[in-house]
């Protein structure tokens, strides 16, 4: 099905950084914690977690075995289908909640009705072809009015503050490479640089400029783990000037220096094959 997965691991995880998506997740088995600047939250199962912007979140699978893996059901959510549905709940009674960017909660059965609805469609393509648009829609208006969805009805608003942010957030998604300013990303929001810092950081849980950072030292981790390049490649590909201060903020947001971060995944792979080939025999 369209923007659905399952995601599965077997082993416990160590810290990993990844730039979400507005995605809705539910927890089926194990645990997990994801953060994003001073905002933590630990998931069990029958848990879920919203994310309504793009976000850099750091996260840790903490319960995971071969016999009982870490599973989790993903769906993207549709920002556009999302505000579609203004003029039919904007003047809609919804749950008092705070409006975070990572909400989380136990798993609502209005909403969870319709997201187990469209995981069945995969079986029957015709079935998924009429009746999946109407089914995510549906999915998408719970999602609005249950009380997790609180950021996702700020962003029904056009011109509301977190439809701003979103937008800078985008600019900063495209542009994280290069020097950017708060008044250069305030005036892209069209807000006043004071007003843009205080409504970012309510909406992120972290400041414009450590958000850059975020992004920069999520990707340098791909680039060290998966294409084996230099610390000082990494460190100017992602946009720093000097690998010294790059070497300080992996260190700083990681717990390791660049070089040991690249030089233990490795073997923790071989660990994870060696433990579910000697489960095998």
């Amino acid at each position: 099905m369209l923007g659905l997965s399952v995601y599965s691991r077997d082993a416990v995880s160590n810290i990993e950084a990844v730039v979400y998506q507005p995605v809705i997740c539910l927890i089926l088995q194990g645990r997990k914690v994801t953060s994003i600047g001073d905002m933590s939250v630990e998931l069990r199962p029958g848990d879920a977690l919203l994310v309504s912007h793009d976000l850099p979140v750091i996260s840790r699978i903490t319960k995971a075995s071969f016999h009982q893996p870490y599973l989790a059901l993903i769906l993207s959510l549709d920002l556009g289908l999302v505000r579609g549905l203004y003029d039919q709940v904007a003047d809609a009674p919804v749950p008092a909640a705070p409006a975070r960017p990572l909400s989380a909660g136990p798993a609502d059965p209005a909403w969870l009705g319709p997201l187990v609805r469209y995981l069945e469609l995969i079986d029957d393509p015709l079935d998924a072809r009429v009746l999946g648009p109407s089914t995510l829609r549906e999915l998408h208006y719970r999602l609005l009015i249950s009380p997790i969805g609180g950021m996702l009805r700020k962003l029904l608003v056009a011109d509301s503050h977190a439809s701003r942010v979103a937008r800078a957030i985008q600019k900063v998604k495209t542009e994280y490479r290069s020097s950017l300013s708060v008044p250069e990303l305030a005036k892209a929001a069209g807000m006043s640089a004071s007003s843009f810092h205080e409504h970012f950081k309510s909406f992120t849980g972290t400041t414009p400029l450590q958000f850059q950072k975020d992004l920069r030292l999520i990707e340098a981790k791909a680039l060290l783990v998966e294409r084996n390049q230099s610390v000082g490649e990494t460190a100017y590909a992602v946009g720093y000037e000097s690998p010294n201060h790059f070497s300080r903020d992996y260190r700083r947001k990681f717990g390791l220096s660049p070089g040991r971060d690249a030089g233990v995944t490795i073997p923790d792979m071989q660990d994870e094959v060696r433990t579910r080939t000697k489960a095998s025999l």
